[in-house]
């Protein structure tokens, strides 16, 4: 019998999930529509709680303030990169000219920008709530406390990462490193909702061997970790491409690409194939409403909508939409494929 403190708990976790996967949905719409810089600074926008909307409310000199800002962090920044062994990297951050280049003000952008951050402002709410609740399971679990409180620990490395994105302006590694975390957010939080909601019950006997589906099961979750990562350097190479077009000519962006993007076109293939075997394995163990199978049929409906996403970028333009559409469902997989080898890993094969 779950009791009502739990029950609270297992809601604001699975809110919780859901607000993170806005975040990245408001960050894949911030990467789409290039308004990564729209604030240059950070915690605030321009130097204001409420983002301004004419050039005429900014600050005085507000270029060279916030480009002379961003040396000096990433001054710090490069000092951090040494400590842990990392010279050249932090050799090429201090040489970056591309750091000392202001954006131009476009108010738009800021706003979408602002609106990501307030998003994450809200995942940060909802993950220190799930960790004051987790207090619940004090007794019981006190793994949900410990790994409630990491997550708040890794959400303030996020969200200093954040502050690095910015200065450093947007440098590559630094964002996939920040999407990285995110999908780690994302796993103890899906790892601490369905704890709680198994905790109680009692673990699935099934009559087929299962050893082999927990086995692939982590190989596609590992799968589609590779997956988001190249990705996220197929993002990073288009982005290279498109500021040497100033941003036109779209429709040649995807052909002016190196072989990252053939890579991630091919290990495509093989994620579908990985996830139809999946499936296959699920509905030939589990029947009926099984919790299992239903999360197997969620996982095919997100998987056809990322390979229409993936497709509409390769062949229509890279249209903004399908950008934003192409993060939000590949984490989304990573979500599912996650909680289903959850599901799968308490379940065991009935012994006579």
């Amino acid at each position: 019998m779950i009791s009502r403190s739990e029950q609270h708990f297992i809601r604001i976790n699975l809110i919780t999930i859901i607000v993170t996967l806005m975040v990245i949905l408001a960050g894949g719409i911030v990467r789409s529509t290039g308004s990564g810089m729209g604030c240059p600074d950070w915690p605030k926008c321009f130097d204001r709680y409420i983002p301004p909307t004419d050039v005429s409310q900014l600050p005085a000199d507000y270029k060279e303030k916030y480009v002379a800002g961003r040396l000096k962090k990433n001054e710090k920044f490069a000092k951090y990169l040494e400590s842990m062994g990392k010279v050249a990297l932090a050799d090429s951050i201090r040489h970056d000219r591309s750091i000392t280049v202001p954006e131009e003000f476009n108010a738009t952008k800021t706003w979408v920008e602002y609106i990501n951050r307030l998003t994450g402002v809200l995942a940060g709410i909802f993950l220190f709530l799930t960790l004051v609740y987790s207090f619940t399971y004090r007794k019981i679990a006190k793994r949900i406390i410990v790994l409630s409180a990491l997550n708040i620990l890794v959400v303030g490395y996020q969200a200093w990462l954040g502050s690095i994105v910015v200065s450093t302006n947007l440098a590559q590694w630094v964002v996939t490193v920040h999407m990285l975390l995110a999908l780690v957010i994302l796993a103890i939080s899906i790892y601490t909702y369905n704890y709680a909601k198994q905790l109680n019950k009692t673990p699935s006997v099934i009559m087929y061997r299962i050893l082999w589906l927990k086995g692939f099961l982590l190989f596609t979750v590992m799968l589609s970790i590779l997956q988001i990562i190249l990705g996220t350097e197929v993002r990073e190479s288009v982005d290279v491409v498109a500021k040497s077009l100033s941003n036109g000519l779209r429709d040649t962006w995807i052909s002016r690409l190196d072989s990252i993007f053939t890579y991630h076109r091919d290990l495509a293939i093989l994620v579908v194939i990985a996830n139809a075997i999946v499936y296959k394995m699920v509905i030939d163990r589990f029947s009926g409403k099984a919790a299992p199978l239903l999360t197997a049929r969620f996982i095919l409906v997100t998987l056809l909508i990322q390979l229409l996403s993936g497709f509409a970028l390769a062949y229509f333009a890279f249209p903004p939409a399908a950008q934003a559409l192409h993060i939000l469902f590949s984490t989304l997989l990573f979500s599912l494929q996650f909680y289903l080898y959850l599901l799968v890993y308490r379940t065991s094969t009935y012994k006579q």
